[in-house]
């Protein structure tokens, strides 16, 4: 008798927590958001505000860096970042755009960013990303293989 009810116990409790299969389909029509583009005018921008942020770097004119970059990092940066910088591009080679896009930061937001290498380089070697605001302020300068 105790055989019987732990059996009828198990299948009961089997048919209790049975749960029904439901089959799931997938549909492929998901529009995809287009990339985000950065205007030509606004590149031309960019590029003018970090043509004059190396220049003033190469002069050391500690008051035009400060006019260019962010208000957000404005304390952050050091002179000895601002060394680092200039050390890392050479100033005698002319820098070109290669990549434009954005940038995620840790709060959320994407900012503009533009990755260059050198003109005279014919390999796809980039030595710079710089990383503006929308107004033009440049946020953040990192030569790439800098620290790495």
């Amino acid at each position: 008798m105790k055989k019987l009810f732990l059996g009828l116990a198990v299948v009961g409790a089997q048919l209790m927590f049975a749960q029904k299969v439901v089959g799931l389909k997938v549909d492929k029509n998901q529009k995809k958001e287009a990339p985000a583009t950065i205007s030509k005018d606004k590149v031309n921008l960019y590029n003018s505000n970090l043509f004059k942020f190396l220049s003033a770097l190469q002069s050391s004119d500690r008051k035009t860096v400060d006019e260019l970059i962010s208000d957000k990092v404005k304390d952050l940066v050091t002179d000895d970042i601002l060394k680092k910088v200039k050390e890392s591009v050479d100033p005698d080679k002319k820098l070109e755009a290669v990549k434009v896009g954005y940038y995620s930061t840790m709060d959320g937001l994407n900012h503009p960013n533009i990755k260059y290498k050198y003109a005279d380089d014919h390999s796809s070697k980039e030595v710079l990303s710089a990383i503006f605001e929308d107004n033009g302020k440049i946020l953040g300068v990192m030569p790439i293989g800098v620290g790495q």
